[in-house]
């Protein structure tokens, strides 16, 4: 500011981008990151739509980055949040909404104003262009876009062929083509359907394109097979002394239920201790009950202190004691582990012959894994 340089926020950034580049975005309040990262494997998987770039809020697991500049035709897949109504910056070319759930309350107040913001989004994909819905995106937001919208369960249809070690194989068929057989390296039936929805907007890319679909179909569905995941999204820490580790970005109760759901088809028959660090004090407040209901079936809880973003505006809060005491009242073993590193010590001394250990959070949780490992190579030493 001093030196008079223009100071701009994010999501105007974004705005601008949208601008001078052809964005394809993802949206929805669970999945987006993924989802993003599938659109730009997809669109990489078809010769004329590689060059590709993206804009992701989470690292890609292999290349870990989270941009990448656009070549070619400038095509630009961007990750679309709607915290703060960034979004709305945007005017993109096509689009994905995964699902439309409550969440940052804390801004929206209430989940009208969460549909009425998703539905403004869905207006402002270009008339040309082109919508994929999830399943269960509330009618409103289908109704305020002014383009083509597609819908999982009805233009869009996923067949389950095959799941072995928690992966899926599918078939997925669209308006005039057909993928007969796609086939994901990330775990968890949630998944699916982020592929399933990124495979179908880089399809109606390459129809509007007028590309072979059947060569298109062959090279999207190759190329999304060999997406391995983002940064901090069921990422595995390894396995030390029997004890396998696994990190989720996981912040919100369907979040927490899914990827506890995936674990236990990925590591069968182990039990699954759980280190939650909870996002957000207000948030901590709102679902309570909720995450009670989604930590069900854990073989022990360890609560680390809540990562307090945005606590300068909660207004409603609660704390990681009040979080163990609703867990403890269903009968769901826990204790509070107080810091992150209190809490990776906390968790280690419970963790006994072949089990899993699923650290849970999107706050700095992440920074216990080395010392997560070493405590339990010392115990194995």
């Amino acid at each position: 500011r001093r030196r008079g340089l223009q100071v701009l926020k994010y999501a105007e950034i974004l705005g601008w981008l949208s601008q001078r580049y052809r964005v394809l975005a993802a949206a929805g309040t669970h999945g987006k990151t993924t989802s993003s990262w599938m659109l730009y494997h997809a669109l990489q998987g078809v010769e004329s739509m590689r060059g590709a770039g993206a804009l992701v809020g989470g690292m890609h697991g292999d290349l870990r980055v989270n941009a990448i500049p656009p070549q070619g035709e400038g095509v630009l897949v961007v990750e679309a949040c709607e915290y703060d109504r960034s979004f709305l910056r945007m005017q993109p070319r096509g689009a994905i909404i995964t699902n439309v759930e409550a969440d940052h309350l804390d801004y929206y107040g209430d989940l009208d104003a969460i549909h009425e913001a998703f539905a403004c989004f869905a207006s402002r994909v270009s008339t040309e262009g082109l919508l994929v819905l999830g399943s269960q995106v509330p009618e409103v937001v289908e109704q305020s876009a002014g383009c083509e919208t597609w819908r999982l369960g009805r233009e869009v249809q996923v067949e389950i062929q095959n799941k072995r070690g928690g992966r899926y194989t599918f078939g997925l068929k669209g308006p005039g083509w057909n993928l007969p057989r796609v086939r994901l390296a990330v775990p968890g039936s949630f998944n699916v359907e982020n592929a399933a929805l990124a495979l179908a907007l880089a399809m109606g890319r390459a129809q509007r394109k007028g590309l072979d679909l059947r060569v298109a179909g062959e090279g999207v569905a190759d190329s999304i097979a060999s997406f391995r995941g983002a940064a901090r999204r069921f990422e595995s820490w390894g396995t030390v002394g029997g004890v396998e580790m696994v990190h989720d970005y996981a912040h919100h109760p369907t979040e927490v239920r899914v990827t506890l759901e995936a674990a236990r088809r990925t590591m069968p028959g182990k039990p699954i201790h759980v280190l939650f660090q909870p996002h957000q004090h207000s948030r901590t407040a709102r679902f309570l009950n909720d995450f009670v209901d989604a930590l069900q079936g854990a073989a022990r809880v360890v609560v680390a202190d809540v990562y307090g973003a945005r606590a300068h505006i909660d207004v409603q809060a609660a704390g990681s004691q009040d979080l163990v005491d609703r867990l403890i009242a269903a009968g769901i073993p826990a204790v509070h582990g107080g810091s992150p590193a209190q809490s990776a010590s906390t968790l280690a001394a419970g963790l006994q012959g072949a089990c899993a250990a699923l650290i849970l959070g999107a706050g700095d949780i992440d920074g216990i894994q080395h010392e997560l490992r070493s405590e339990l190579a010392l115990r194995c030493a």
